[in-house]
């Protein structure tokens, strides 16, 4: 796709630059561009000379940022503004987010008053709020309306909003009271007014509702468009489906980088001085914990000494009780996320975590004993290597469901911290049981 895709702009072959929009989908043709070879941007500037208003328009909705921002630079202030007026407002709202004041300002101005006052009030919102992902494109009609003259209505109005498949309906305060999937229309008498079949079972949000939020209620009451109500329950916009869906996929990636200890907002090839700023307090945090696991081990060095296999088993110890950590935590920081896990509540989850951990630790440490006793020929070292796992994978377990959820009740972001304070705790717990156990027991080893 990328290589036919220079080709036909270095030839700029229209009628097979046609072809492509009708054969690709456009989010593959946005990658595809992204891809491209093009330092200088000319590709680019011959891209858009080339599509069509509708074809750029389709372009812009599934780009990336960096290429939307590269786009609107590479065309006249006019033709963007003709591209916004054809653009559903909350994907305008995504654009003029990443541009500076200035240019927001002047796109802006360039608008008709209606279009520009809805932006400018959605722009007003936080972008990672409800009132920042709604989209004024919606269906309100009045709840004494009968269906012949819903669907009359709906033949003049249906061509300027994004969705048709879910109707609102108000009262005569413009309070939202209930909504209908359009297939109701086909079903009822054409006199029958809409408020004798709606369905009055509303899941609102408010404009500061937090995206996250939004999309877990998405998911729990599986809605393919959230409404937004003011607190006199008034439709101020709604939130499609296109657009949760990109919220769980952010949300599922701040995840991932945070667990790493790295921020959501640090990209690939972003500025070295900002990863360096970004990665460095994490990593002096690590250090610090990790001088405790060393000071851990600092108070066995007599036990050490005397056995020496006990520093080659050692790390083996604190690495699965890591590991038993890890996988615990991911559920944590998942149920976290959709909101299904409590530190009140799910008792029999803490359980079984514990119960799974010993099981996994048993076993696994029978395997590491069976290899140890290969190598070292010692029965009770290999006894030793069992418990020590069983204990730190269990441990391993409780920190992992534990930490995460105290971290969240002090309003702290769960996934970035958690890691850190697992690893050491493990560290140190794991040093702690096999090097204790092996104190102990030292006569027995010897």
């Amino acid at each position: 796709m990328e290589e036919l895709l220079n080709q036909v702009l270095l030839s700029q072959d229209r009628e097979v630059f046609n072809q492509i929009f009708d054969d690709y989908y456009p989010i593959d043709i946005a990658l595809s561009l992204e891809a491209l070879e093009d330092e200088e941007g000319n590709l680019l500037k011959t891209f858009t000379e080339m599509a069509s208003d509708d074809q750029l328009v389709e372009i812009l909705k599934e780009a990336e940022p960096e290429l939307q921002r590269q786009i609107i630079q590479s065309i006249s202030f006019k033709r963007t503004s003709t591209l916004f007026y054809l653009m559903p407002d909350d994907d305008v709202v995504d654009i003029l987010g990443y541009l500076s004041v200035d240019l927001r300002k002047q796109y802006l101005s360039m608008m008709k008053n209606a279009s520009q006052e809805n932006l400018k009030a959605m722009l007003a919102y936080d972008p990672q709020t409800a009132g920042g992902l709604m989209t004024k494109e919606f269906i309100t009609l009045n709840e004494n309306l009968t269906v012949s003259a819903t669907l009359n209505k709906l033949r003049e109005i249906s061509p300027n909003t994004e969705v048709i498949d879910t109707l609102f309906i108000r009262n005569v305060h413009h309070s939202l009271v209930g909504w209908i999937d359009i297939r109701d229309l086909f079903i009822h008498d054409a006199e029958m007014k809409l408020s004798e079949f709606m369905n009055t079972q509303l899941v609102t949000v408010t404009p500061e509702v937090d995206q996250e939020e939004v999309a877990q209620l998405s998911a729990k009451y599986n809605l393919s468009v959230v409404p937004v109500v003011n607190h006199r329950q008034v439709l101020l916009g709604i939130i499609t489906i296109d657009d949760i869906v990109d919220v769980l996929q952010e949300e599922y990636q701040e995840d991932i980088l945070r667990m790493g200890g790295v921020q959501e907002s640090e990209e690939i090839g972003g500025p070295f001085k900002e990863s360096l700023k970004k990665r460095l307090p994490w990593l002096m945090i690590n250090l610090v914990t990790a001088f405790l696991a060393s000071a851990t081990v600092a108070l066995f060095d007599d036990t050490i000494s005397k056995v020496v296999a006990l520093a080659a088993i050692s790390p083996i110890i604190t690495g699965m009780g890591g590991n038993s950590a890890s996988q615990t935590l991911a559920l944590v920081i998942q149920g976290i996320a959709l909101g299904k896990l409590d530190l009140k509540e799910d008792r029999y989850l803490v359980f079984k975590e514990i119960v799974l951990a010993l099981v996994n630790g048993f076993f696994t440490g029978l395997i590491a004993a069976i290899v140890m006793f290969v190598f070292y020929q010692n029965f009770y070292l290999s006894v030793i290597v069992v418990l020590a796992m069983m204990i730190n994978l269990a441990c391993g377990a409780l920190f992992g469901y534990f930490v995460p959820l105290i971290i969240k009740t002090l309003n702290q972001d769960p996934a970035l911290a958690s890691t850190i304070f697992i690893t050491t705790a493990t560290d140190v717990l794991g040093y702690l049981a096999f090097l204790g156990l092996a104190q102990i027991f030292l006569p027995l080893i010897l």
